[in-house]
C-alpha cells in the first residue's frame, strides 16, 4: 500500500502480469453481442483496478448461460498496509475465495425460500411458530416475510458498543436478538438489517430442516451445482487461500461516519481487519460471510435466472424464484441506508432509469456487499454476473469507476424487450 497516495495500492505498469483470464470465454458474437463488448468491459474493469483502491478484483459475466467474461486482477494478499502478510504477495486468481459480505443475504434468503418450497415453513407465518422465544418485547407479530424484507424492526445489534465476538457465537447472537426491543412495529417501516435478520433466518432454516446452515446449503445448492467454495466461513486449513480485505482511501467524511456505523455496527475502517481474522473466517454469519468466487456467484444467479435449473438439475421450482424476486411493495426510503430502495423477500431490485445494476435495470435482482461487491441477474439482458472486490472504501474515484463499470456492462449488453419477465425459460 502506498501511504503517499492516501492508502492506495501500487499499480504495476504491465497489468497482464497480474491478470488471470478464463481461456474458455465464449466469443461475444456467439452470444448475440458486438465483438467489442468484452474489450469495453475489460477496459472499465482495469480502470476500476487502476484507482489503486482495490487490491484484488474478480468479475464473471454469463450471457444465456455461457461465460462471456471471467477474469481476476491484482493481489489477494500482501499489499494492504495493515496486512500481517504485507510483502508476501499472493496474486488474485479466478479460483481465489472472496467474502461476499452482504451479498450472502441473497443466498440465505433462497435457503429460506427452499424451506418454504418444501413445506417446512410458511413465509407469512409468525417467527414465533418456529422460534417461540423470539416473541419478546413486542416481536410476537413479526413474520418470516418481515425478516426477509427488512421490515422486522431489528436493523441493529442492540448494544451501545457492539462486540464483534458476538458474530462468531451463534447461540449468543440468536439469544441477544430474541431479547431485543424492535425500533418499530413489524411491517411499519423498512430499515436495512445488515447482520441481524440473517441469524434469525438461519436459525429458522436449522430448526425446520434439522441440519446446520452449511449442511443445508451444501445439500440443496453447493453440491448439486458443483461449488468448491460457496460456504459460510471456511475451514482453518483454507484460510491461507482467502482474499484479504483492506480499508483503502482516506477517512470517511464526517456526514457518512454515523451512517456507516448505523449500518455496520462498528466504524467502517474496523470491518476489514475483523473480516481477516481467523474467528470471522471460522464463523457462520448468514448475512455476511459466505465465501465464493465470482464464477460461483455468477453460477448461482444464472441458476436463478434460468428458473431454478442448472445443468439438467432443478435446484429450485420456478415458482419459488418468482416469489423470491417479486417486489414486496413500492420503492421506499430505507431508514438505515437513508436512500430509496426496493426489496423483494431477500433481494435488492433494479430500477429505472439507473439502479444498482446499471442503466435501465428494472427487473434485475441481486445484492450489494460492503459497498463494492455486486452479484446479480438481469433477465432482460439474459445475464448473470458477480463483481467481487477486496478494497473497502467510499472514495469517490472508486465509486465512480464502479458505477462506470456497471454502466458499461448494462450499456453494451442490450435489453431484449422493455417488458422482459423476471425469469428466463428454464432450459
Amino acid at each position: 500500500m502506498n501511504p503517499s497516495r492516501r492508502n492506495r495500492v501500487h499499480i504495476r505498469r504491465n497489468l497482464d502480469l497480474v491478470t488471470d483470464r478464463n481461456p474458455h470465454e465464449v466469443p461475444a458474437e456467439h452470444l448475440g453481442l458486438e465483438p467489442s463488448v468484452p474489450q469495453a468491459i475489460h477496459q472499465a474493469f482495469v480502470d476500476l483496478y487502476r484507482t489503486g483502491l482495490h487490491p484484488g478484483i474478480q468479475l464473471c459475466i454469463r450471457r444465456r448461460g455461457d461465460i462471456l467474461f471471467d477474469r481476476a486482477i491484482g493481489y489477494a494478499a500482501g499489499v494492504a498496509s495493515d496486512d500481517p502478510l504485507q510483502g508476501a504477495l499472493r496474486e488474485m486468481r479466478r479460483d481465489t475465495p472472496v467474502c461476499l459480505f452482504s451479498s450472502s443475504k441473497a443466498v440465505t434468503a433462497m435457503l429460506v425460500h427452499k424451506c418454504a418450497e418444501d413445506g417446512l415453513v410458511d413465509l407469512d407465518a409468525l417467527v414465533t411458530d418456529t422460534i417461540p422465544e423470539y416473541g419478546q418485547c413486542g416481536k410476537h407479530t413479526t413474520t418470516v416475510k418481515h425478516l426477509l424484507a427488512h421490515q422486522a424492526g431489528i436493523p441493529r445489534i442492540p448494544m451501545k458498543r457492539p462486540d464483534p465476538s458476538l458474530l462468531w457465537d451463534w447461540d449468543r447472537a440468536v439469544a441477544t436478538l430474541c431479547a431485543a426491543k424492535p425500533i418499530h412495529g413489524s411491517g411499519e417501516q423498512q430499515a436495512y438489517h445488515a447482520i441481524t435478520a440473517g441469524f434469525i433466518l438461519g436459525e429458522i432454516v436449522q430448526r425446520v430442516s434439522g441440519l446446520s446452515l452449511n449442511d443445508y446449503l451444501a445439500r440443496h445448492i453447493a453440491e448439486p451445482m458443483g461449488m468448491h467454495n460457496f460456504h459460510y466461513g471456511l475451514p482453518a486449513a483454507r484460510h491461507a487461500e482467502v482474499a484479504r480485505n483492506a480499508f483503502t482511501g482516506g477517512p470517511l467524511p464526517a456526514p457518512l461516519r454515523p451512517i456507516a456505523r448505523r449500518v455496520l455496527g462498528v466504524d467502517f475502517d474496523r470491518v476489514p481487519p475483523i473480516s481477516n481474522s481467523p474467528e470471522f473466517m471460522n464463523a457462520v454469519i448468514p448475512a455476511g460471510n459466505l465465501y465464493a468466487t465470482a464464477e460461483e456467484a455468477s453460477r448461482f444467479f444464472e441458476m436463478l435466472r434460468a428458473g431454478g435449473r442448472y445443468q439438467g438439475k432443478q435446484i429450485f421450482a420456478p415458482e419459488t424464484i418468482a416469489r423470491a424476486v417479486t417486489p414486496v411493495g413500492r420503492i421506499r426510503l430505507d431508514r438505515t441506508l437513508l436512500m430509496p430502495v426496493r426489496f423483494s423477500m431477500g433481494m435488492i431490485l433494479g430500477e429505472k432509469p439507473f439502479g444498482l445494476y446499471g442503466p435501465d435495470c428494472r427487473g434485475a435482482y441481486g445484492h450489494l456487499g460492503f459497498m463494492n461487491i455486486v452479484c446479480w441477474a438481469d433477465p432482460a439482458r439474459e445475464i448473470s454476473a458477480a463483481l467481487l472486490t477486496t478494497g473497502k472504501t467510499l472514495a469517490p474515484s472508486a465509486l465512480y469507476r464502479l458505477m462506470q463499470l456497471m454502466a458499461t456492462i448494462g450499456g453494451s449488453i442490450p435489453r431484449q424487450s422493455p417488458d422482459a419477465p423476471h425469469l428466463a425459460r428454464a432450459a
